[in-house]
């Protein structure tokens, strides 16, 4: 069988060596996060966002190197496309804790117009107002994205030993074709809520380098995602050949050579990703304040990690933003809130930031409710 550059030793050297340093680099950050683990309200957050790019170098140098047997690494991607979505949440929930919570940003945006514009992709808003429904649609945006990324890969895992799906086969007798058409819509949906959100919070934001951050996020996990369709349709324009034996029979198809360029790709950029998330979410920011001669133990540590991977607070906050009960009411962080607590249980109030009532329904137009019906005019 005549082997193409992904099978050689060099790539998998190459993609190797790139892919332990991004480890490497990340780890590092992340360690030292927990080291010094003096927010833990908010470095939580950062550190499982930080996490996807070890995830990510290492499950595409792994299925890189697994690559002749076939469609073996949609098993592996599909950890990392369950991790992703977590990211999205992640990050969100990091700028609500930059900014103190849902009562702080509500007692800041409540009834201000909602800046409009093509640029902006809130053109058809023109006059309406921020209310809980507009932060209740950012989360509730982001959090369908939690569910519908792992519930795809679950299919996708279904599917595939079943042989109705196959990368690249945008064929309406396979699965791929319908998984793709969800993905990109549930994908559409959670980036426009970021942007809506951080259109809405972005002067409040300034000090903790948003762009930056919000570049970051959007780079590993939105591109990365676009970027396999792109190899994927250049596959079915025939750029992307398959692999064959010696005795001239289909070895390796054009799917699974396009996922292993994704995969090599991925690799070498996840050293970029490490260096720009180093950037983007400094530790220096929570180690400043601490004595040099500090001493941490291993066992606290290995206690921030587990304290951070505990899934308790987004459970929580997926109660509180699809809940009917909780639908006209803010959540707020109680006074003497201890931050080294971890805890996020926090209280409920059906006013904002002590301004009075708000109008936290959900309109509708002609009985049926609408995205438009999130914002009050």
């Amino acid at each position: 069988m005549l082997k193409i550059f992904l099978q050689t030793s060099l790539a998998q050297t190459l993609a190797g060596i790139f892919s332990f340093a991004a480890i490497f680099i990340t780890g590092w950050q992340i360690f030292s996060h927990l080291y010094y683990y003096t927010c833990p309200n908010e470095q939580r957050w950062i550190v499982r966002v930080l996490l996807i790019v070890p995830i990510y170098a290492f499950d595409s140098w792994l299925s890189l190197l697994f690559f002749s047997h076939e469609e073996f690494y949609v098993y592996l991607n599909t950890i990392r496309d369950c991790y992703e979505a977590l990211v999205i949440y992640s990050f969100l929930s990091l700028c609500y804790e930059y900014l103190g919570g849902e009562s702080s940003i509500m007692a800041e945006i409540h009834g201000k117009l909602i800046r409009s514009g093509l640029c902006r992709c809130s053109c058809c808003f023109i006059g309406h107002q921020y209310t809980i429904g507009f932060l209740r649609f950012c989360k509730r945006a982001t959090l369908q994205f939690c569910i519908v990324k792992p519930l795809m890969a679950i299919i996708t895992l279904i599917l595939q030993p079943l042989g109705h799906y196959k990368d690249g086969d945008f064929s309406v007798h396979s699965g791929y074709l319908y998984i793709t058409i969800v993905y990109n819509i549930s994908a559409s949906l959670a980036l426009y809520a970021l942007l809506l959100f951080y259109e809405s919070i972005s002067e409040l934001l300034t000090s903790h380098d948003p762009v930056l951050k919000f570049l970051a996020v959007k780079s590993v996990v939105f591109l990365s995602f676009w970027q396999g369709m792109l190899l994927a349709i250049l596959e079915k324009a025939g750029f992307i050949s398959p692999v064959f034996s010696d005795e001239g029979k289909l070895a390796i198809g054009t799917g699974t050579v396009a996922a292993g360029y994704q995969n090599f790709i991925c690799c070498l950029e996840m050293v970029l990703a490490a260096l720009l998330y180093k950037r983007a979410f400094p530790v220096e920011k929570y180690s400043a304040s601490v004595l040099s001669n500090r001493t941490v133990s291993l066992q606290s540590i290995s206690s921030n990690l587990k304290e951070t991977m505990n899934p308790r607070d987004i459970m929580a906050d997926a109660v509180h933003n699809f809940h009917p009960n909780y639908q006209h009411y803010t959540q707020h962080e109680p006074s003497g809130h201890d931050n080294s607590s971890g805890s996020r249980d926090g209280g409920y109030d059906s006013s904002i930031g002590g301004r009075g009532g708000y109008d936290g329904g959900i309109g509708s137009r002609g009985g049926a409710t609408s995205i438009r019906g999130y914002f009050s005019k």
